[in-house]
């Protein structure tokens, strides 16, 4: 399984990733190719995008803990690691008098 999240993909990118991915939503794509059809995928990512594209991509893997964070540019997420463990860090959010105020 591979999940691609990007902030923004090229055209030719975005038009490819679609004959092996499903988008649920702009911008994240999800698919269920084997893990070499995997590898190659991610390498054209790398290779056809520019840093501006900021991807996060999560991929399967068969050693604990069963995935994989790659990232390439700046993420609208940050990873951070926790005792070896690869996680996504989402944005903190303040609430003050019953508004959502975030925190950047």
């Amino acid at each position: 399984m591979l999940v691609v999240i990007a902030n923004d993909l090229p055209p030719a990118v975005r038009g490819r990733m679609k004959l092996w991915f499903v988008e649920p939503k702009p911008n994240v794509f999800v698919s269920g190719v084997k893990d070499a059809v995997a590898d190659e995928v991610v390498d054209y990512l790398f290779s056809n995008c520019p840093l501006g594209s900021g991807l996060i991509i999560f991929q399967k893997i068969s050693k604990p803990p069963g995935y994989k964070i790659r990232t390439l540019g700046f993420t609208e997420k940050a990873l951070c690691l926790m005792t070896g463990l690869q996680l996504v860090k989402e944005k903190e959010a303040l609430f003050f008098d019953n508004k959502e105020v975030e925190d950047a």
